[in-house]
């Protein structure tokens, strides 16, 4: 069985002012990168686009709107000193999360053994009412609600190995007692939020704050801990915000990863599925913003995926 590609045009269409991280290139660095002859084997699908009913699984009626009303005709609209939005981000928004939920439809189908999905605006800085930090709408929060309430399953994992914390996923699931989510992040680093005390009501949230230049001898011990801790929530799936900017050369922070530890941690969260759902993972691209290190780190993570993709009968009816 196959590892789906899952990714669209509408990414290349939100655009960002000049100089600004979060662009377009990261996406095209990414095609790049997975058009090489090694990732041929790859199921590459285009993203759906997500209706409003999707969107409203995790935000309320007017958070919609008013990101939909502040879309320009031309240029660009600031939501926040770091959120842009230009006349196609709502649609790319859309098929973004169209696209984490087809990853989810397809590996809860028996389709695909797992799926990475490419594509921007990123979304776990997104909170319930409040665009933030690059992101509109909680993308992987939305997928795992979709994974809980349509698929019917009963737990799911959101793991987010972003540099920054995913306060926005955090916030969307507080209240989830369905869904365990662990966050590791630089910290001291924006947005503030992600300290360990931050548990969730039902003490399903953990976060791994790592110290600047810290590298693999923290966050390796720190992520085998919260794995062995996940097997015991035994989720029947794994969804991953698969941010690279803690990579060494990243501009945007300092904790010196290198691909070598993301091919470890890719490994160590399929290990997890495995031994605790049929190695159904479905992860998608948060941040990365050098675009050489983006382009190595991804290819590092999806060579682990499929590697790890070997065939594997079952799964739920779409």
């Amino acid at each position: 069985m196959t590892t789906a590609f899952i990714t669209h045009a509408s990414a290349m269409e939100h655009l960002a002012p000049p100089g600004h991280a979060e662009r377009e290139a990261r996406i095209e660095a990414i095609w790049s990168a997975l058009g090489a002859p090694a990732f041929a084997a790859l199921a590459r699908h285009p993203a759906h686009r997500a209706d409003a009913a999707e969107v409203l699984r995790c935000h309320p009626a007017r958070h919609l709107d008013a990101v939909g009303a502040a879309i320009p005709e031309a240029g660009w609209a600031m939501l926040d000193p770091d959120t842009f939005v230009s006349p196609r981000s709502l649609d790319a928004a859309l098929h973004a999360i169209g696209g984490v939920n087809l990853g989810v439809d397809l590996v809860l189908a028996g389709q695909v053994a797992n799926a990475f999905v490419a594509m921007r605006p990123p979304g776990h800085h997104a909170e319930a009412d409040r665009a933030m930090g690059f992101c509109l709408f909680g993308t992987v929060a939305i997928a795992a609600r979709r994974a809980l309430d349509h698929h019917r399953l009963a737990r799911v994992a959101v793991l987010d190995f972003d540099v920054h914390h995913g306060n926005g996923t955090q916030d969307l699931l507080w209240d989830e007692p369905r869904a365990m989510f662990v966050s590791s992040h630089q910290m001291p680093l924006y947005p503030g939020s992600g300290s360990p005390t931050e548990t969730g009501a039902h003490g399903q949230i953990l976060n791994l704050a790592l110290p600047p230049g810290s590298g693999s001898a923290a966050m390796r011990p720190a992520w085998q801990a919260a794995l062995a801790q996940l097997r015991r929530f035994a989720p029947e799936l794994v969804l991953v915000s698969a941010g690279f900017d803690a990579h060494r050369a990243d501009p945007l922070a300092g904790l010196t990863w290198t691909e070598a530890d993301y091919r470890w941690l890719t490994h160590a969260i399929c290990d997890l599925a495995d031994a605790c759902c049929g190695g159904r993972v479905v992860s998608t691209l948060e941040g990365g913003y050098d675009l050489t290190a983006l382009a190595a780190s991804v290819a590092a993570h999806v060579a682990v995926l499929m590697e790890r993709g070997d065939d594997r009968i079952g799964g739920d009816e779409l």
